[in-house]
């Protein structure tokens, strides 16, 4: 069976390698002449392609973000800078011998179904490489052309734009901050983009300002006694008690927890609306920065003048030079016919984010076109495990009913979170989706049937981390190595920022000490909030 693969990024280099276990043919194409995707960084902007600014850190750790069979080096950090985090990618590729399956410099131009599509399934794609364009017929297409090409810039929202004298460019277009040179800068939007902008210029601005309607929670990389913040969240117990608690009491729980750090309300961070809010923020900085005056918070912008801004509620105009908008991006498919997937205010008709429930034969799947709160690696694997199967026809779909059901239901009903409810922004629920995903493919662990057989490595999935190793204990695509990487996980952690001992100080029980240690801080976590 012949697949054809859009993109040789993170997923779709995931969607490469899944359709060679399954014994299928892949052909992923590439517009570029690299692999990498949002992760490959270039000083010059490419049409078509992710923009990513030089100094980009990972906000899951090295652990969480894992192909389920390729653990990172012990030695990497626990975040990555961007160009680690390539490095690993060329590392999964070399070692799975991926290489072979792409082509480079080929742009995807157009995706329809033949005309016999109704009993082949079959699709033709039209590529052009140097010029020139070829057709090919494929059995299945996997989609892996990411959401971050396109930026949305709604200027029409801003009154008084087309006025403003001085300089103003979308965070796409950001590299370095030395264009803030002594500027007053206006950073519109508070996602983890707009906020690492912010926290950039302020080193070298005159003054910065971040815009934000609605606030945000934050959190730091650095979680309880210096873990990593998704090791110690996203596990099965925090996940049990963030989705089965009633709202007053998740309220006063996540606002306990969050405000541990600093208080957001002092900060001008605290969410706007408390019963629909968004997805925590990940920075280690922007606190620091608002206390020492590096960094101002305000509403949102009410109008632009000729050379200043007037922002709700504030009766003053501030003088500014530079606005950047951090205002997202648009998700589209521009060599795939509407009538295939349609993007209808942010929200794509897809079941389980993946399948257009209409077609009539389930041979084209969209990957890694989801945000949750965790790691997108896993997830885009995950996705791909369960798309090779359905194409070889190893998991089947419901009916279309029932999958058009489910997506209407999607959009109607946003996530529901420590009780809490949650705008479009953040999709689904990390763990919950990865799990439905699992259990489709027969990969779901199970934790009660490890107490029987393994209680010690039952404990610590349920009480540890939701490493994505979990997901090759058993099942399709089963890995030997699948428990020593789950036990030994916090060793890989600790191993590069334990590079002083001190003296009669012992590592040699390092792992099992270390897992018992957080067992304790976890329970005192949770015990804490109650």
């Amino acid at each position: 069976m012949r697949v054809a693969v859009v993109g040789a990024g993170v997923s779709g280099l995931a969607a490469t390698k899944c359709c060679l276990d399954e014994g299928l043919e892949p052909t992923c194409f590439e517009q570029s002449q690299d692999i990498g995707g949002v992760w490959r960084y270039t000083e010059h902007i490419e049409a078509g392609r992710p923009s990513l600014y030089a100094s980009v850190i990972s906000n899951t750790s090295k652990e969480m973000s894992a192909f389920s069979d390729f653990p990172f080096p012990e030695h990497f950090p626990a975040f990555l800078p961007n160009a680690l985090l390539l490095d690993y990618l060329r590392r999964y590729t070399e070692h799975f011998g991926l290489r072979e399956h792409i082509r480079f410099g080929s742009t995807v131009v157009s995706i329809r179904k033949r005309p016999d599509f109704a009993t082949t399934g079959q699709w033709e794609v039209v590529t052009e490489a140097g010029g020139k364009q070829t057709s090919h017929v494929f059995d299945a297409v996997m989609v892996c052309s990411g959401s971050f090409s396109e930026p949305s810039l709604p200027l029409q929202c801003f009154p008084g734009i087309e006025r403003f004298r001085g300089q103003r460019f979308h965070s796409r277009q950001y590299k370095h901050p030395d264009v803030f040179q002594g500027k007053r800068v206006l950073v519109v939007g508070m996602g983890n983009t707009g906020v690492d902008i912010a926290v950039e210029a302020s080193r070298v601005a005159a003054k910065v300002t971040i815009s934000t309607t609605r606030g945000a929670w934050l959190l730091s990389r650095v979680s309880e006694h210096g873990y990593p913040w998704d090791m110690i969240l996203n596990t099965r117990l925090m996940t049990l008690i963030k989705t089965k608690l009633p709202a007053p009491l998740s309220w006063r729980l996540i606002n306990y927890k969050v405000n541990q750090w600093f208080n957001h309300e002092n900060y001008g961070l605290q969410p706007e609306n408390s019963w629909l809010v968004r997805e925590p923020l990940v920075n280690d900085e922007l606190p620091s920065y608002i206390l020492t005056g590096r960094i101002t918070i305000r509403p949102g912008v009410k109008e632009f003048k000729d050379s200043s801004v007037l922002f709700h509620n504030c009766p003053e105009e501030e003088p500014i030079d530079v606005v950047v908008f951090s205002t997202g991006y648009t998700i589209s498919f521009p060599f795939l016919e509407e009538s295939i997937i349609r993007v209808e205010n942010k929200h794509m008709s897809l079941y389980k984010y993946v399948f257009p429930p209409r077609l009539q034969k389930p041979t084209l799947a969209v990957l890694g076109v989801i945000k949750p709160f965790g790691a997108i690696m896993p997830v885009a694997e995950m996705q791909a495990r369960w798309v090779s199967r359905v194409f070889k026809g190893l998991c089947q779909l419901p009916p279309q009913a029932v999958m058009e059901k489910e997506v209407n239901e999607k959009k109607k009903n946003q996530i529901q979170w420590f009780g809490l409810t949650f705008d479009e922004v953040l999709k689904t629920e990390w763990l919950g989706y990865l799990d439905t995903l699992a259990s489709f493919i027969g990969a779901k662990p199970s934790v009660l049937g490890l107490l029987c057989t393994d209680p010690w490595l039952a404990l610590t999935i349920f009480f540890g981390p939701c490493s994505p190793y979990q997901y090759r204990l058993g099942g399709p695509g089963r890995w030997q190595g699948a428990r020593q990487a789950i036990l030994a996980q916090w060793d890989r952690v600790l191993k590069p920022t334990r590079t002083r001992v001190p003296a009669g100080s012992s590592s040699s029980l390092l792992s099992l000490l270390t897992v018992a240690r957080f067992l304790l801080l976890l329970a005192a976590v949770v015990f804490g909030f109650l």
